[in-house]
């Protein structure tokens, strides 16, 4: 795949991350970038600030930090197979998954939680702290 247009080789980063997959929607890449959660070779990007080959964006979502390094240019939304061909992918693997808690499931017909159980069941999901 070949880079468009015809801006010598540069594309807005906002543009990139949503054509690559990294986020939903340009808006909320751009959002991202406005917000700080986004770096490129450790700087804080703007949306319009271009991205080349080469160069390493950094992007925090999720609670979990991408790292990325810009192998092609495209701006263009492609699909998944298309897209990680865009970029190589340095990013720290995710943290594990907690076991879902059985706490939280009651009997059919066992009536309402009282508030003693829900207190319990959100002391264990986390919630409330």
């Amino acid at each position: 795949m070949e880079t468009q247009g015809g801006t010598g080789g540069t594309v807005r980063v906002d543009v990139w991350i949503w054509s690559v997959r990294l986020a939903k929607t340009r808006s909320t890449a751009a959002a991202a970038c406005k917000a700080g959660h986004v770096r490129i070779n450790g700087d804080r990007a703007k949306p319009a600030q271009p991205v080349k080959p080469g160069d390493e964006v950094r992007l925090r979502q999720d609670g979990r930090e991408r790292i990325v390094k810009v192998t092609q240019l495209i701006r263009k939304r492609v699909g998944a197979p298309v897209a990680v061909q865009c970029y190589v992918d340095n990013s720290p693997p995710p943290p594990p998954r907690e076991a879902v808690a059985p706490a939280g499931i009651r009997d059919r017909g066992a009536g309402r939680p009282t508030k003693r159980d829900r207190r319990e069941m959100d002391r264990l999901r986390g919630a409330g702290s």
